[in-house]
């Protein structure tokens, strides 16, 4: 079968690999179409990140090159021994973690915290940039039939978004600050709006994506390189900053301007995979009893997220700016991403299935 394999910083190729065999408590999907995730784009840009390299990951066992790809819906085309939840014909969506299942931090159900964590997709069990993959039944969910394959490669990417309003305990009626609007920060806003927010700001400087973060719920964008953005904020919350923001950036900009929009006592919490290490004065939290949290992945958000998103509560409407195969997914995905027109894109979702098309 065909599948994108991560070779190294700026080096994926589209090659033929052994297809997986199903095994016990797992089951094989045919991958409908998969979404590229910042997480790839820096894999690509900067890597290795995620993906072992020299040193097998504990849990595949494997190092690179691996098959990339964890945001996908899918079809299930056989099951293994002891499956009981799924059946040939499945339409599902893949919650790609890849945990032990025996550290403190699995047992306690807060398995995106796995001390020996990956993700399908990264760390070399297969991936979603293939014609098909194998998956533990439990991480494999069933998604309704109002919701499309292209759809359903959203979930992830949500999940994410909604983890991190769980993390920053974010309330309804409760005001917040969404630092940069890409695929992240949208669904951010989506996830907001959905959850009642008083009000959602939206930094994001001048192009198209001003525009992406108005329709997926903002009511103020604003852009650093024209106003100051703390002391907007301030001007519309009564004096006194929002009670959430929520950095989905990486970059030392929106870490010190969603710092300095937090009202006391107020809390940002820390999306973004960074490239570099960031400064701050710890004064900025110690004086005004702030909080800095950080939010990796998600744990059990998969069915609400399905719901929320087959009910139209969270729309996730304009998304998919761009679909292709995967025998283009360098050229028209990745380089794209990273070219001049990278502002124009949300969300290139990739199939290995040209039928698709």
């Amino acid at each position: 079968m065909r599948a994108a394999l991560w070779y190294d910083k700026n080096d994926i190729r589209v090659e033929e690999v052994e297809e997986p065999k199903v095994t016990n408590g797992n089951v094989k999907i045919k991958v409908k179409w998969c979404g590229i995730c910042g997480s790839d784009l820096h894999e690509y840009l900067a890597g290795p990140i995620f993906i072992p390299v020299g040193e097998p990951h504990p849990l595949s066992h494997n190092t690179a090159p691996v098959v990339l790809g964890h945001e996908f819906s899918g079809e299930v085309v056989e099951t293994g021994e002891g499956v009981t939840d799924l059946k040939v014909g499945d339409r599902v969506a893949v919650e790609p973690m890849v945990v032990c299942g025996e550290c403190a931090a699995c047992k306690e159900g807060k398995y995106n915290l796995c001390e020996k964590l990956g993700f399908h997709g990264l760390c070399g069990s297969g991936g979603g940039f293939a014609e098909y993959t194998v998956f533990p039944q439990e991480f494999v969910h069933k998604i309704p039939d109002n919701l499309s394959y292209e759809k359903a490669a959203l979930i992830e990417p949500m999940c994410v978004a909604l983890h991190s309003l769980r993390m920053g305990k974010f309330m309804t009626g409760q005001t917040a600050i969404v630092l940069g609007a890409g695929p992240i920060g949208l669904a951010t806003i989506e996830c907001l709006k959905a959850a009642g927010a008083k009000l959602v700001v939206a930094l994001q400087r001048k192009s198209v994506r001003q525009e992406y973060a108005k329709r997926a719920g903002a009511d103020v964008v604003l852009d650093p390189n024209e106003v100051n953005i703390p002391e907007e904020v301030k001007k519309l919350t009564n004096g006194l900053g929002v009670d959430v923001a929520f950095e989905t950036t990486g970059a030392q900009i929106g870490f010190d301007i969603g710092i300095d929009s937090i009202k006391y006592e107020g809390t940002m919490v820390v999306t973004s995979i960074w490239e570099k290490d960031v400064k701050i004065n710890p004064n900025v939290l110690v004086f005004t009893e702030k909080n800095v949290v950080g939010t990796l992945a998600y744990r059990h958000e998969f069915p609400a997220t399905i719901a929320q998103m087959s009910d139209d509560r969270i729309k996730a409407e304009g998304y998919i700016t761009k679909k292709i195969s995967l025998d283009d997914i360098v050229k028209e995905g990745f380089e794209t991403l990273v070219g001049k027109d990278k502002k124009k894109h949300v969300k290139i979702i990739v199939t290995p299935d040209e039928s698709l098309l």
